[in-house]
């Protein structure tokens, strides 16, 4: 490892030239790129230099001891050279996961899908409170939601929403949340207070640029319709809702939430591009089925991934076996101490993975 890490420094150190050098910066593309690379590499050797500096302040510490010195100085090295084997332990811990293998999606802005699921009007409804969930977890978080497609119903629930979130690394906060949610609650429509079981689905797939995908005219088709809604205001008297069929994939999608037939098409090729690359990508992942099986879960949306018991007032994750006991706070869109479970055992899983290769 450590060899690996000083060949990365020498890297960095040439990258941290380069960046200053003027006819480096005078070609705009390339600049970008070794900013990028350097970037992605600054915390890994931050550590590396923590790392170094503190090997060296053992070796001295331990050189210290052969010299003939007092009682009470040799007690303080010995408890200095304790700390420093306790810190080294930790730094290096966090130099393996840093140099685990990066999703390369993670810094990508994320469409978001919530689809009701098994439960009639009670999964609508169930599927608005997780829209919510998130909602509230990007206001606290600094992330922006912008609703790209929406059908409700009456009683206010969420047949199916499509929201682009945006905000550094939101990816990576969000793509554990892939599967299906399972809520145990007695529902508003339920006038003898049982408790019912219902679902939703949820999709987390990264926004992708044109360079990332790209769909030829010939393998679609654009077709405008009038919007419908749970009535009232909401319906759109205009031919300005967007339908895409990709025919390839057999992937249909449609946007009505906005009254301009443009910003519906742009929304909705928003999502056709996100569903595209994401069903190309399931392709190619399904030849490594057994593997996924062991993975925290990003991909399987067949996958029944929490459990969200109201009269209990527990969250659980299946996926790791978490329950948090703390369902109001959780739906109000306190999420950090799950999506830190989550990635810290997507972290444990690699370097398991990375220690059998």
């Amino acid at each position: 490892m450590l060899e690996k890490l000083k060949a990365i420094k020498e890297r960095f150190d040439s990258l941290t030239k380069d960046i200053s050098n003027p006819d480096i910066i005078a070609d705009n593309k390339l600049w970008q790129q070794k900013v990028k690379e350097h970037a992605n590499l600054t915390p890994l050797m931050e550590e590396y230099d923590k790392y170094v500096k503190m090997d060296k302040d053992l070796n001295d510490a331990n050189a210290l001891l052969e010299v003939e010195i007092d009682e009470e100085m040799r007690g303080m090295l010995k408890e200095e050279i304790q700390t420093l084997k306790e810190n080294l332990e930790k730094s290096e811990e966090n130099l393996k996961i840093l140099l685990l293998p990066k999703d390369e999606n993670d810094t990508k802005n994320v469409i978001l899908e919530i689809r009701g699921g098994a439960g009639g009007e009670e999964s609508a409804l169930f599927a608005h409170s997780l829209l919510r969930m998130y909602q509230m977890y990007c206001d606290s978080h600094k992330f922006k939601m912008e609703i790209l497609n929406i059908e409700e119903t009456e009683l206010g629930g969420v047949k199916e929403v499509q929201a682009l979130i945006k905000g550094k690394n939101a990816y990576s906060k969000f793509k554990f949340e892939s599967g299906v949610h399972r809520v145990q609650r007695v529902p508003e429509t339920e006038s003898q207070g049982r408790v019912h079981t219902s679902t939703a689905t949820v999709a987390i797939l990264p926004e992708m640029e044109d360079a990332d995908v790209q769909i030829d005219e010939k393998d679609i088709r654009i077709d405008i319709f009038r919007s419908s809604g749970a009535g009232g205001q909401k319906v759109n008297k205009t031919d300005s809702a967007i339908r895409i069929t990709h025919f390839p994939t057999g992937i249909v999608v449609s946007c009505q939430d906005e009254r301009s037939q443009t910003q519906n098409k742009e929304k909705a090729f928003a999502i056709l591009k996100a569903k595209v690359f994401d069903y190309y990508q399931q392709q190619k992942e399904a030849e490594y089925k057994q593997n996924r099986k062991s993975q925290v879960g990003t991909g399987d949306r067949s996958e029944r991934i929490r459990t969200y018991n109201f009269p209990q007032g527990r969250v659980t994750d299946h996926r790791i076996g978490l329950s948090l006991y703390n369902i109001d706070a959780f739906m109000n869109g306190d999420l950090d101490e799950m999506i830190e479970a989550l990635t810290l055992a997507d972290q444990q899983r690699k370097l398991a993975e990375s220690t059998e290769e």
